[in-house]
């Protein structure tokens, strides 16, 4: 029997506030445990919660930049849980007046993920588990959380992690999250069931919880996919639990029971009053919003000729696209800044964060520059990607290592001269060419290029020095 996976996932993103969704507090990661928190964070008696402004505002962005529906009327609710890391027993969330509603996410094959809600709440503790230990850091708690709940319209692995990838680059572009997964801004939990093929009956799920990575989260679903599938061929029943994905051991193991809505019993927040928000308040919200990542790709596809893979790359990192915009204004051919930036100036950012706090050794003035002068062809490409590297070493324009005298064109005489000799100095080279062996006429012309400061035609010098050598005796 062929078997279909069915998924749904509940994405938590921790919103980019400087304090926390009812208090003060800082929402700075890290710091001492238990020190980022205060009387309303840890639910002390004769607290009272006071919502953050900005809080609906970032959620509201969330929600426009899905294509949600944005509720003019929602609220708070209690839901109700006795867990170590929430002292209150229970957390301020939403439930039957989310702040917006009936959204999507469209994939690269064109299929819609319905998004079902997105809602407000507040961040739990932290358990720390240490030497059979357990300890709880509550500088965590009260930090904003907007919970995205797909529909189950998830068809495969490969379509969960576009889903979740796709879902962090907005909220990135928008700057409601930095959606780092490292650090727990960025989790999801994911619901799986499956059913044979072609059945429209869903079948029995189980939530994985707090899916911290793209990898744990691939490998999770694979193998909850393949026992679900080989215990209903062996003539068990799945059972509707929350899991927890152990990753070395690779597999997943109970929590608890699934829990249902009934199960919390909500019921309205007392200490907080109606959520009301405006048509025009909203409208003012959408004027916000930037250039959404897949539009701005689109954009470079079709105003700036770019390949899809190069588009969505810079795309993927919003001060870098920001960079490539500023670096490539009013040139003809922004391809060549592309690549550029993808090439040589990615090889000197290592890591994905330096990439998303745009940590570009030049400003894109000093970019700009080089690929000008290389458009107006007074320098060659050799020319201008060794000043591109002296420039990221050393931090100074273009113009600090390009004199008049380099540019412009060599002429032909004096190309042919230069040639001639490179091929005189070095007959190894030659008789390995009349050997067969093509490739060693490019060290050839790499001398070329170093007694031209980069300034020939690379193309060429190989011709003409392929001319002279086969003319050789």
């Amino acid at each position: 029997m062929s078997w279909e996976l069915v998924s749904g996932l509940e994405t938590h993103v921790e919103l980019s506030t400087k304090t926390k969704i009812f208090c003060g507090c800082t929402t700075k990661f890290g710091g001492e445990p238990n020190t980022n928190c205060c009387p309303i964070c840890i639910g002390l008696p004769g607290t009272l919660p006071k919502l953050n402004r900005q809080v609906v505002h970032y959620a509201i962005m969330a929600g426009l930049a899905t294509h949600c529906t944005i509720n003019n009327i929602s609220k708070m609710d209690r839901k109700n849980y006795v867990y170590p890391d929430l002292p209150k027993a229970y957390q301020i969330s939403q439930y039957d007046k989310p702040l917006c509603e009936h959204g999507y996410i469209q994939l690269s094959n064109g299929r819609k993920i319905g998004i079902t809600r997105i809602h407000i709440e507040e961040d739990a503790g932290k358990l720390v588990h240490e030497h059979g230990d357990t300890y709880v850091d509550y500088n965590r708690g009260g930090v904003p959380l907007i919970e995205i709940v797909s529909e189950p319209d998830i068809r495969s692995i490969a379509e969960a992690r576009e889903y979740v990838e796709k879902l962090q680059m907005i909220m990135k572009h928008i700057g409601v999250s930095d959606c780092k997964m490292q650090e727990g801004s960025l989790r999801c939990d994911v619901n799986i069931s499956v059913r044979p093929q072609g059945s429209e009956e869903f079948g029995t799920r189980t939530e994985i919880k707090n899916m911290n990575s793209f990898t744990n989260m691939e490998k999770a679903m694979a193998y909850e996919y393949d026992r679900q599938i080989d215990l209903l061929e062996s003539g068990g029943k799945v059972t509707q639990e929350t899991l927890r994905w152990n990753p070395d051991e690779g597999i997943t193991t109970p929590m608890r029971g699934k829990e249902d809505a009934h199960d919390y019993r909500y019921f309205r927040e007392p200490d907080l009053v109606t959520i009301y928000t405006t048509d025009q308040e909203i409208e003012a919200i959408r004027q916000e919003l930037p250039e959404l990542p897949d539009a701005r790709i689109a954009r470079y596809q079709e105003e700036f000729g770019l390949p899809a893979a190069d588009a969505q790359l810079l795309v993927k990192y919003r001060k870098i696209a920001e960079y490539f915009e500023a670096a490539s204004e009013g040139l003809s051919n922004k391809k060549t800044v592309a690549n550029f930036i993808l090439g040589q100036i990615f090889r000197t950012l290592v890591t994905d964060e330096e990439k998303e706090n745009g940590a570009v050794a030049i400003p894109p003035e000093y970019l700009h520059d080089l690929a000008k002068l290389l458009e107006d062809g007074k320098i060659k490409m050799n020319l201008a990607k060794t000043t591109l590297d002296k420039m990221l070493e050393t931090k100074k324009p273009c113009t600090d290592f390009i004199s008049e005298q380099d540019m412009g064109d060599i002429d032909e005489d004096t190309l042919r001269s230069i040639c001639q000799s490179v091929v005189e100095q070095n007959p190894k080279a030659v008789a390995d060419f009349k050997g067969g062996k093509d490739k060693a006429v490019k060290a050839l012309i790499g001398q070329v290029m170093k007694q031209t400061r980069g300034k020939a035609d690379g193309r060429k010098a190989e011709a003409l020095m392929v001319e002279m050598m086969n003319a050789m005796d």
